[in-house]
């Protein structure tokens, strides 16, 4: 069972933050990143979380708190949510003049963004896009964890027994990012990590595919080596938890 609260904040730091890495795999998202004059939204969740994204120059950014010119409320973590599901639309309190990008191009990525992370069979057989899809769900995951770890209230058991540091989570070949804890908070970061303390590594494209999708079973993905955890295994023991929980908020 999923609270709608945590809900809030994976929809918020791992779906939308998403929209990140899209501008940067996708040559129209860049395109539609790209308005005559920097754009910045405001999303103001009562009683949830808080963040801005902005536009400029083929690039998306995010970051904790308001300030955008366009600027949306929604009431409650429950109609944030509503909203990311395409079920309810924001109000708006500010930036009125910009709102033609809001309702044009971000609607068009959030839209792309939708394509890429639930892909059809036959799209999935273009080798390019399957690795372009698999990498923003790959992100998509990997900030899912903190944002599950730092509101689930199971989530939070588990990470508040993950010792401090690094833990380096990647695709071989491919992206990588960093999880950090301290004190039981965690904080991912859509980089490689430079000094991990423990490592998470999947072999290839396929195997992290697989085990997102729900189609590889994670013991035998070990089993075979397609899967290398080493380094401080207690840290990767107590995240391993944690991510048996992201599965309940992004299905």
């Amino acid at each position: 069972m999923k609270n709608q609260d945590a809900l809030a904040y994976v929809n918020m730091f791992a779906v939308l933050k998403d929209l990140e890495v899209l501008c940067e795999l996708d040559d129209e998202a860049k395109k539609l990143a790209s308005p005559a004059k920097p754009v910045s939204i405001s999303f103001n969740v009562g009683g949830g979380p808080k963040a801005t994204l902005s536009f400029s120059n083929g690039k998306c950014t995010m970051k904790e708190g308001l300030g955008g010119q366009i600027k949306l409320k929604l009431a409650s973590p429950e109609a944030f949510n509503l909203m990311v599901d395409g079920k309810k639309n924001p109000t708006p309190y500010g930036g009125f003049t910009k709102l033609k990008f809001l309702m044009n191009d971000f609607t068009k990525l959030t839209d792309l963004l939708n394509k890429y992370l639930r892909a059809d069979e036959k799209s999935l057989k273009n080798r390019a896009f399957f690795e372009k899809s698999t990498t923003l769900m790959f992100y998509l995951v990997a900030n899912a964890l903190s944002a599950i770890g730092n509101n689930d209230e199971l989530g939070k058991l588990s990470a508040s027994k993950i010792p401090d540091g690094s833990i380096a989570m990647e695709i071989a070949g491919g992206p990588g990012a960093e999880i950090v804890v301290n004190g039981g908070h965690m904080t991912t970061y859509n980089r490689k990590a430079a000094k991990p303390r423990a490592y998470m590594i999947f072999a290839d494209f396929d195997t992290a595919r697989g085990l997102f999708d729900g189609t590889t079973e994670a013991m035998s993905a070990l089993a075979a080596g397609k899967i290398v955890m080493k380094g401080y295994i207690p840290m990767i023991d107590n995240l391993n938890r944690v991510l048996g929980r992201v599965g309940t908020y992004l299905a």
